[in-house]
């Protein structure tokens, strides 16, 4: 993890550039960011573009740093081109969930690389469902699995209790993302991580049961 290939090089830079414009240009940041009613007029760029802004520094640089430790184990396993699709997708299917639950709230906004950078992580702990992963507040290694498991289901629990102005559900859309597309690319992981492909469904069905019966 941590080696940096040039589409990975690419997608920062372009982060870090279209970020910067927007913090500090109101009209430009405006525009592009995703906003519910700018997409019901049919402004529909703006579920891609809004994947290239942040509020702040410290929000690009948490997800562009997330981006960096986890691009290589998916541009190893599936390519750069594969890898690029997985961001893509991921960013799109995370816009998408968030229009779904935000569909009649108007005046709704979002911006950040969340999505798709999650995408990039589930797609990362699909493929290597045995790694190691560390945190901050936490001394021991976590299982790669638990932790995209728990990650999910603290998601749920944000967009269940609306108590923060994080984007959950975008960031669930982009690990929807990265896990169907995954699989799609790798077929192979049917025959060699089963198990670990139903684990790491369980939070996304229960998103889906939970939404049915009217609980989110």
């Amino acid at each position: 993890m941590g080696n940096l290939s040039i589409v990975t090089i690419v997608i920062i830079v372009a982060n870090v550039l279209i970020s910067y414009k927007g913090f500090g240009d109101f009209n430009f940041f405006e525009k592009y960011k995703f906003n519910v009613g700018g997409i019901k007029r049919g402004e529909q760029f703006r579920m891609f573009s809004s994947g290239f802004l942040h509020i702040d520094t410290q929000h690009l640089l948490f997800n562009m740093l997330t981006l960096f430790f986890f691009a290589d184990v998916v541009i190893q396993d599936l390519g750069a081109l594969s890898f690029v699709l997985v961001y893509v997708g991921s960013l799109m299917l995370g816009s998408l969930l968030s229009l779904y639950f935000h569909k009649d709230e108007y005046h709704y906004s979002a911006v950040g690389a969340s999505g798709a950078v999650t995408g990039i992580l589930y797609s990362a702990i699909l493929l290597r469902p045995e790694m190691s992963l560390y945190m901050f507040f936490v001394p021991i290694p976590i299982p790669a699995y638990v932790f995209g498991i728990g990650y999910l289901l603290y998601s749920i629990y944000g967009m269940k209790s609306k108590s923060d102005n994080i984007g959950h559900d975008a960031h669930f859309g982009g690990a929807i993302g990265g896990y169907i597309i995954t699989l799609f690319l790798a077929t192979w992981l049917f025959e060699t991580n089963l198990l670990m492909i139903g684990l790491l469904a369980i939070p996304i069905v229960l998103l889906f049961v939970l939404k049915r019966m009217g609980k989110l």
